[in-house]
């Protein structure tokens, strides 16, 4: 009988420790759904510990950072997520993000349109360009981006034409 309690303890134990990063990463995802984005970076965290090269990990820890304004940490996992995958146009787009709410709209600008070159159907980033032209004063760039946001179907940059493409 203690042989067979030792034995439950352990695999219990050890169930605890087998927890995969997959595991994490969708408890994470599952979280950050539901608008508990602290929680949520602990997870991705965990999932990160357990796979150091966990692009979608980085890439939406970075998200949730930035939803709770940590633009700093979102920033280093945006740049992350790029030094692992170059070619992911939505961390290009996370990271024009937070460029731009630093102000940093030239860099904003570079990122929106490196990740255009990618996928070049992110409305997105047409949008978050046009603002950020508009904030350097460049309008007619600005309200080019927000016409081609709306033809791909960004109902905010409807808004945002009418209020600077005047």
């Amino acid at each position: 009988m203690k042989n067979l309690l030792l034995l439950s303890f352990i695999m219990i134990s050890f169930s605890s420790w087998s927890q995969t990063a997959e595991i994490y990463f969708n408890k994470a995802f599952n979280k950050a759904a539901t608008g508990n984005y602290k929680s949520a970076i602990a997870d991705y965290t965990k999932a990160i510990r357990k796979n150091s090269k966990f692009v979608e990990a980085y890439q939406n820890r970075g998200v949730a950072k930035y939803k709770l304004n940590d633009l700093k940490g979102a920033m280093d996992d945006f740049n992350k997520t790029i030094e692992l995958d170059n070619m992911n146009a939505d961390a290009f787009t996370g990271r024009a993000n937070v460029n731009f709410m630093l102000l940093k709209y030239k860099e904003a600008i570079e990122d929106c349109t490196f990740s255009l070159g990618l996928n070049p159907r992110d409305y997105v980033a047409y949008n978050l360009r046009g603002l950020a032209y508009n904030k350097i004063g460049d309008k007619v760039n600005s309200c080019k981006d927000f016409l081609k946001a709306i033809e791909l179907g960004s109902q905010s940059a409807i808004k945002n034409k009418s209020t600077f493409c005047k």
